[in-house]
């Protein structure tokens, strides 16, 4: 029989932990765009016009008031042979320090059917009133293939870092505008591999300006412009595109 003392304490520790539970929140999304970019990147090369839509959607899980917390994002993306989809997996903790809203976490992008463009970062990022500096850490082998690590070229992508400045101000009612700015900067691995071809990749700065209007009841609409410099390289994927897009919170 279970000790009266040790019973005891273990109710205190339950009845201590059930905010903690009683507050955990899941969370929903679902959105439809005309173009998916990331990184400034269209994620369709299948077609070079600028309407490409996708449809997105994930899942968010927050543990209470402990900060930390863990979801999934997934999106139709047609960049790769065998693949039509980006399923990510992710993991982090929020606190606030000095002000500052700080976010730590690691990211895994999974493309079933096409392992080679798997890709995990660390990243880390605070937020200081509307803007959000966040730097993005790859600890994968590869970077989104591109040294091909796992065809056996002998080239990997680790170290490949991703730096992030962004704005988010409601301007007006319901309202708020939002910019961006990115920096690729791609590791010696990739570099060395892309340079047997006869030309060496360049690091790459992204951006993205648009407005976000929120209708309510987790509606939200977003239109703006997004892409990235070194057209010259990375061709129609990195042209400045117009997007609109759909979003709902549940």
């Amino acid at each position: 029989m279970m000790h009266r003392k040790t019973a005891q304490a273990l109710a205190v520790v339950a009845l201590a932990t059930l905010p903690m539970f009683a507050s955990a929140q899941l969370t929903a999304n679902v959105a439809l765009t005309s173009n998916y970019k990331f990184r400034g990147q269209d994620q369709d090369t299948g077609r070079t016009r600028a309407f490409k839509p996708a449809i997105q959607g994930g899942f968010d899980y927050a543990f209470g008031e402990t900060g930390w917390y863990v979801g999934n994002w997934n999106s139709s993306v047609n960049w790769l042979p065998g693949n039509s989809i980006e399923s990510d997996l992710y993991g982090g903790y929020k606190f606030t320090a000095g002000g500052v809203a700080w976010d730590v976490g690691a990211l895994t992008y999974i493309y079933p059917g096409a392992k080679q463009g798997d890709t995990t970062e660390l990243y880390g990022a605070g937020t200081y009133g509307p803007l959000t500096l966040k730097y993005s850490h790859t600890i994968s082998k590869d970077y989104f293939g591109w040294a091909q690590e796992s065809s056996g070229s002998g080239y990997k992508g680790r170290n490949t870092g991703y730096l992030n400045l962004a704005f988010a101000q409601e301007v007006a009612p319901s309202l708020t505008l939002k910019a961006a700015v990115g920096y690729t900067r791609f590791n010696g691995g990739i570099k060395d591999y892309t340079e047997l071809s006869g030309a060496k990749i360049p690091n790459y700065v992204d951006y993205a300006l648009g407005v976000s209007y929120d209708f309510g009841s987790g509606v939200a609409l977003y239109g703006g412009v997004q892409g990235a410099n070194k057209k010259d390289y990375f061709g129609f994927v990195n042209k400045a595109r117009a997007i609109v897009t759909l979003s709902k919170t549940l």
